[in-house]
């Protein structure tokens, strides 16, 4: 007989970017899909910014959300550079938030808080610590957030994404953390690679060549582009490419690559956005170019994909460059840091036309994956609870 009531409560908190939007949606999808097999129903309510992405999400999803006021901290490398007026206006409405957050979590009765990070998760985790609910604070990165390293105090469990953030956290943190890993999509890992050649019609790809998928992220990257479409020829020569170059670029790329011999340009295709094909695109590729976000690394070892990473330079906290450097380090992708040019692109991806190399770096990429991230989060998230639902 299950251990846990007629309807668990839950609580989600974070946002603001898709890194922490998405690991939420996923952990609670994995969640209702285990309490459902227990005959067990799963109440979510999430509290964000009505503003925010993780708002749009519960929408298209028909997740119960509330707004509640937050203050998001800008950053600067000189403490006293912090001290500006719209830093000092947000700050403001902190007490505001933590107020409505308390009315929240005291009215929903949550069996455990999930908080994912983001500044609109500080006043929810605030108010689970002060109101006794267990709290979850799950990090995507190898460092913790902001958001956090201030909730992280206060939280009943500390999940990690990656084992070297461990070592990063003070060791009365430490004692409460423990390496899910970040989840990724269930749906990522479903993918078939006839599916994406029939959606797209790759017909005209060389099956005898690999096939690199490239990708900046859903509003691309100029830096990426620039750098795939000067070692285009080269390229088109040794591999098949599927380039997703951002629906704002979209345009410039045609015209950019119009000039290509009709042999090379059959072995080449560009979209603005890919979709509903991304599972299906990501099983056919054998290489991946892209950004070193935490929910690419997160997706990119557990497919197994070697890959070229091109980290993001303003991201917080070089967080890109550590994420880069480090499945560098495991041999699972080679990084491309700096002033970059296409002759640094071709060394880069010169020995991954070598089907060997690529299986050595697949191996190394897939033994550091975590695809059931998701599930150990729901064993965390159980975890905590257990002492509201006993």
């Amino acid at each position: 007989m299950s251990s846990h009531p007629r309807e668990f409560r839950l609580l989600v908190t974070g946002g603001g970017t898709g890194g922490h939007t998405y690991p939420a949606l996923t952990t609670l999808r994995a969640l209702q899909a285990r309490l459902a097999r227990e005959g067990t129903a799963v109440s979510v309510l999430w509290a964000g910014t009505a503003e925010g992405l993780e708002a749009k999400v519960a929408a298209s999803e028909g997740i119960r959300f509330v707004s509640v006021a937050t203050g998001k901290i800008r950053r600067s490398s000189n403490p006293l550079g912090m001290l500006t007026a719209a830093n000092m206006k947000d700050m403001a409405r902190v007490p505001l938030g933590v107020a409505q957050a308390r009315s929240i979590v005291a009215e929903f009765k949550p069996d455990v808080v999930l908080s994912t990070g983001g500044y609109v998760a500080v006043p929810i985790g605030l108010a689970a610590g002060l109101l006794r609910r267990p709290l979850v604070v799950h990090e995507q990165t190898v460092r913790l957030g902001l958001a956090n390293r201030l909730l992280a105090k206060r939280a009943t469990r500390v999940a990690v994404s990656s084992p070297s953030t461990l070592e990063l956290l003070s060791e009365s943190v430490r004692e409460r953390a423990v390496v899910t890993g970040n989840p990724v999509r269930a749906e990522v890992m479903t993918g078939e690679p006839l599916k994406a050649v029939d959606a797209l019609g790759l017909d005209s790809f060389d099956p005898d060549l690999p096939v690199l998928y490239v990708t900046g992220g859903a509003q691309g990257s100029v830096q990426i582009n620039t750098l795939v479409t000067a070692a285009l020829p080269w390229l088109l020569q040794h591999a098949n490419v599927i380039h997703q170059s951002g629906p704002n670029n979209l345009q410039d790329m045609f015209e950019r690559t119009a000039t290509l011999p009709a042999e090379l340009g059959a072995r080449y295709r560009v979209m603005g956005f890919v979709g509903a094909e991304l599972p299906d695109v990501l099983a056919l590729a054998d290489v991946v170019i892209s950004r070193s976000g935490a929910g690419t690394i997160a997706e990119l070892t557990a497919l197994g994909k070697p890959s070229v990473l091109v980290p993001l330079a303003s991201a917080a906290g070089n967080e890109q460059a550590h994420n880069a450097r480090r499945l560098q380090d495991l041999g699972a992708a080679i990084a491309l840091e700096g002033d970059l040019h296409e002759t640094d692109l071709r060394a880069a991806l010169r020995p991954l036309l070598d089907a060997g190399r690529r299986e050595r770096m697949s191996h190394a990429a897939r033994e550091h994956g975590r695809p059931d991230a998701a599930e150990r989060l729901v064993d965390v998230l159980l975890e905590a609870a257990r002492p509201t639902t006993a």
